[in-house]
């Protein structure tokens, strides 16, 4: 609004000088006051960025969850970034600070970004922490298990991660914790249940733009209907075609536009496939005529050339974050999935 005076007003004065003059001296206190009344737009504009809440997102596509609900407020800070992968993520000093400076955390949890379990206890003693994974409303999957789903027991053995290691806290986590798929923003559903927790603990930190977070909450609510609706068309050629995936990251898309997954290379992707997995996957992709085998383009592609040789599976790429190739930002979520959609009937339903 303050720009928009300013901005007329600089218009008006171009008028009147055009005219050659005519009413300029009826507009000289404001002339003179021009100055005065830009600094002090200038100085309210800092006074509210200043008092917009500090808000730290880890990964990409809850960044941009966030960045949606703040949009034209302030822009949260992204954690991750790029190619980085949040299972192994070491803080530098920069974010030790942001997470120290923070109001406001926003992580999916400790197996997603098993990291922030020590930060979160030493640095961000004054923040609110929002758990995407316990928010209400967000329903969790179980993990897939059996056949190419599943680790091999075997293959951990030979790499020294057998059961017999570290029992007490792999045993426990496995317990409490590997029962549940974690990348919950991969369905539209759990993407609003999101977003409607963070209008409403935004708006307890920050009062003075709850209006702003609520509008901005319907805005992103009508959104995601419409992306569904356009992505559920897209992939309607896809319908029943098998594939298998780098990881089992896809599990909540996947359900929810009906797909039919075969199974993954890794089943984590901080876990890397023996050749006991390798072979069973090759198997897998000749016994079910598996269309396509996709890697993901922040690992090496040798494993999935590997599982592929030979047979007449093609190769294409999904990523669950978006992080190595979309720039953060509101528009990223909207990015990533319509990428998703995109990759898979580009491999398994070429020209339709």
């Amino acid at each position: 609004m303050i720009l928009y005076i300013i901005m007329n007003l600089a218009a008006t004065l171009s008028y009147h000088a055009a005219k050659g003059g005519t009413g300029i001296r009826t507009l000289r206190p404001a002339v003179a006051a021009l100055p005065i009344f830009c600094l002090a737009a200038l100085a309210a504009a800092a006074a509210a960025q200043a008092a917009a809440p500090r808000v730290v997102a880890t990964i990409s596509p809850i960044h941009s969850l966030t960045a949606s609900v703040m949009e034209g407020v302030v822009s949260p800070r992204l954690l991750i970034p790029g190619t980085a992968s949040p299972h192994n993520y070491t803080l530098k000093p920069s974010d030790a600070r942001a997470l120290a400076q923070a109001q406001l955390i926003v992580w999916v949890g400790e197996e997603i970004e098993p990291f922030m379990e020590k930060p979160l206890a030493a640095l961000a003693k004054k923040a609110r922490v929002l758990e995407l994974s316990k928010v209400p409303g967000v329903v969790l999957l179980p993990a897939r298990e059996g056949g190419v789903w599943e680790g091999d027991v075997h293959d951990e053995k030979e790499k020294g991660h057998g059961p017999d290691e570290k029992k007490e806290t792999a045993g426990k986590k496995k317990e409490d914790h590997h029962e549940k798929d974690m990348h919950v923003w991969l369905s539209p559903a759990n993407a609003k249940a999101i977003a409607r927790a963070l209008a409403r603990v935004l708006g307890e930190i920050d009062p003075a733009n709850a209006p702003a977070y609520r509008a901005n909450l319907e805005k992103f609510l009508a959104r995601v209907d419409a992306l569904d609706a356009e992505l559920r068309e897209q992939l309607k050629p896809v319908a029943g075609k098998p594939y298998i995936v780098f990881h089992d990251a896809y599990q909540y898309f996947e359900r929810h536009y009906g797909l039919s997954p075969a199974g993954s290379i890794s089943v984590t992707s901080a876990q890397a496939p023996g050749a006991k997995r390798l072979y069973e996957i090759r198997k897998k992709i000749i016994d079910s005529k598996v269309a396509c085998v996709f890697r993901e383009p922040q690992f090496d592609s040798k494993l999935v050339t590997t599982a592929v040789e030979g047979t007449p599976a093609k190769v294409g790429v999904l990523d669950p974050d978006g992080g190595a190739t979309i720039p953060p930002g509101p528009e990223a979520y909207f990015r990533l999935m319509r990428n998703l959609a995109g990759s898979l009937r580009a491999c398994l339903a070429p020209g339709s």
